[in-house]
This record gives structure tokens, sequence and C-alpha cells, in this order.
């Protein structure tokens, strides 16, 4: 409080060494001439020296206000021109280093050219990105945004969901044409199954029936990798059922490599795609821009989204 009241005083000290009078400092401050009179009077005090003479018709500053005068009236220019400048970063054009965090595989197969046309339109911005599948902590690693997939936890950061993600089981054709009949989770227990290592328990896969009761499947197989665009390759290749997301495996669903199957059961934990920032008070224009820009590309649809061959 004090420090704010020390500018104010600073200012209106400035601004009577130029006016010449109480009254007209008062008028181009848009104050009373005695609220101008009373924080040069205080700035005085704080100093323990007088900066001006008064009489009645005009203010003359004494030797040691125009020594005062020469210090502090460029510090007040460089701090208006450092407010301008910050202020800007809240408004108008998108400028300035943009740090983000982003999903390994759903980054780079989705994001990144998301990335490189924002870039193209918003020149005054760079972006640094960071490829991990680990819920960094924004505001200690100082992390301007995220894009995190699943369940988010309860947390003091601001979620902007975009689009639901799904999960789903898929096979090459030519897996599907010499393996066991698959109608039901029950069977895959006669499959060879590609195990993706990130999940939490990647020695089970879960699905809901129509009522919504859980039923937990043990898999087995000869692939399991923490890689799921590894393991992507390897249900083309006709190794086994992948237990995957949408977004993973759109394009191979689009060309007829993979085939859904199991499509009437659905699978828990399906979540969605976010994302998040430290705050929205304050937010940067750069932020707020690049947040826009990818919730923009997903709407009405995510640019993966095709309907999922059965």
């Amino acid at each position: 409080m004090q420090q704010s009241a020390d500018l104010e005083s600073i200012e209106a000290f400035i601004t009577l060494a130029d006016a010449g009078s109480f009254a007209l400092a008062g008028r181009r401050l848009g104050r009373d001439p005695t609220i101008v009179s009373r924080r040069v009077q205080a700035l005085e005090a704080r100093l323990g020296v007088r900066l001006a003479e008064r009489s009645t018709r005009r203010v003359t500053l004494t030797e040691a206000g125009l020594a005062y005068l020469d210090r502090v009236r460029p510090l007040l220019r460089a701090l208006t021109a450092a407010d301008r400048d910050v202020a800007a970063f809240a408004q108008g054009t998108p400028r300035g280093h943009l740090r983000v965090s982003l999903p390994t595989s759903f980054g780079r197969m989705w994001l990144s050219p998301m990335i490189a046309d924002f870039l193209k339109v918003h020149p005054e911005v760079t972006i640094e990105a960071e490829f991990s599948n680990r819920f960094v902590d924004i505001i200690g690693e100082q992390f301007d945004l995220a894009v995190r997939l699943g369940v988010l936890p309860d947390s003091r950061l601001v979620a902007r969901r975009l689009f639901p993600r799904r999960r789903l089981v898929c096979a090459s054709p030519g897996y599907l044409a010499r393996a066991a009949p698959l109608q039901q989770p029950g069977d895959i227990a006669r499959h060879a199954c590609l195990r993706y290592t990130g999940k939490v328990n990647p020695a089970v896969w879960e699905f809901l029936d129509v009522d919504d009761r859980l039923l937990t499947v043990p898999i087995e197989g000869a692939l399991a990798s923490d890689d799921a665009e590894v393991l992507v390759d390897s249900a083309v290749a006709g190794l086994g059922l992948l237990y995957g997301t949408d977004w993973l495996v759109a394009r191979q669903l689009a060309s007829g490599e993979l085939v859904r199957v199991l499509a009437d059961w659905r699978i828990p934990d399906e979540g969605a795609i976010h994302i998040v920032t430290p705050s929205l008070a304050g937010l940067p224009t750069k932020t707020r821009a690049f947040s826009d820009w990818l919730a923009a590309r997903f709407q009405p649809d995510p640019p993966w989204f095709c309907p999922a061959k059965a």
C-alpha cells in the first residue's frame, strides 16, 4: 500500500512541477487541487525535505525538488511504458513465448499440424512444446497451457473440455478372419491381445454391459508396450486385438485396416480431451488465442471423427 501511495505522490509532484500550480495540476490529473497538495506534502514528509515553495499564485521547485525531478521523471516514464507493454500481453495481438505440455501420441498425431498453422497466423508468438504423457505441474513448472486426456482430478486449474474420447476394441480384418469367433468380452480369452503398459492395470480389459455392470477380462498376448502407436502398427499387421481410443485408430478404421469389434459393449473411464490453464483471470492473449485455436478445430467434430466400422 505504501508503494502505491508513493507512486501517486511522485506522479502528483511531477505534474505539479510541469503545471506550476496546484489548480492546473489538479485539472491535468482529474483530481481536486487539495488532493494534489496532500500527496506532495506526503512525499516531502517521507523524504524529509521540502521540494516546492508555495505562493498564492505559483509553485517553484527548490534545489532538492529540481534534483529529485531529474531522477524520478525518467523512472515514471519507464514505469508507464512497462505498464503499457505488459498490458498488451492481455489484449490486442497475441505475442510472446508460449510453453505448452502435450500428450505424446495425441500431440504428434493431431496437435502438431495445428501448432504449425497457429504460428503461421500469429508470427509474434513462439511456442515451446513438451510432448509427454505425465501430468506436469503447470504452475510449478511454468507452463502456460496443457492438453490432457482422460478423467481430470480436482485441482485449482481451469479445464476447458474439447471433446469426449471413446475407447474401443479393434483388430485387422486378416486377424479376425483366422481367429476364434468374438461376440462377447468372455471370448477374448481365446485371442491374442496387444497390451498397453501405460494403463493402470495392463493385464485386464474392462467393459460395461447394457445394465452398466462391470466385467473384467484377463488378457494375454505376445506384445506389450508403453508406446500406443507401436501397438496400432502391430494390430494392423494382424498380431491381435487392440484396446485403444477413437483418436488413436481413427485413420486405420477409416481406411479399413482395422475393424471395430464388441461395439455393443462400452468401456469405462472414457474421460475427455481438455485444455488446462492456471487461471482465466489475467490470461495472456497468447494463451487465450492458442486455446481458442485448438477449440475451434474440435468443433463441431474433432479432426479424427468418422463413424467407426463395427
